[in-house]
């Protein structure tokens, strides 16, 4: 049986309010500021969580360049021209780069042999063998020292000078 036109069912009384803006305002004033401030937090929350992961990024060294800022940078042979300057990373203005524990397979891919100006020096460098190889690239004259420590198949950069 269904209730007369205009009336509303037993499940839901009616209750009698003078002005039912008044209601629903009160509840908005109530509710509001729990709202901002979790708002608030949450965007506080994230904005940390994403501080704390760039600054991760940028302090992150990998083991080959821990190792390399932890031993001194070797001595440069005397065929280096004086002034010549250590560094632990090259960049090159067309976004190629050399580094400390690269290996001489990547940097022969990465620049080419027509980069090699011909002259290669094998000495002792304290740690072992090292080899010397001259590079002309970009513009830039450096000199990459490989260690020649286990293998002489594929060995890793030990330092760059630019002069």
């Amino acid at each position: 049986m269904s209730p007369p036109a205009g009336r509303v069912p037993a499940a839901f009384p009616e209750v009698e309010c003078p002005d039912d803006g008044i209601q629903m305002t009160t509840l908005r004033r109530r509710v509001g500021p729990f709202l901002q401030w979790g708002a608030a937090v949450g965007f506080l929350a994230a904005a940390i969580w994403v501080g704390t992961g760039l600054v991760r990024t940028f302090r992150e060294v990998t083991s080959d360049e821990a190792v390399a800022a932890d031993r001194p940078a070797p001595a440069p042979p005397a065929t280096l021209p004086s002034g010549a300057v250590s560094l632990p990373v090259l960049f090159f203005e067309d976004g190629k780069g050399v580094r400390v524990g690269d290996t001489a397979s990547h940097i022969a891919a990465l620049l080419g042999r027509g980069a090699e100006v011909g002259r290669q020096e094998l000495d002792d460098g304290g740690h072992g063998e090292r080899l010397t190889r001259f590079y002309e690239y970009g513009g830039r004259q450096f000199a990459l020292f490989f260690a020649l420590d286990g293998s002489h198949e594929d060995p890793r950069v030990e330092a760059i000078f630019l002069y």
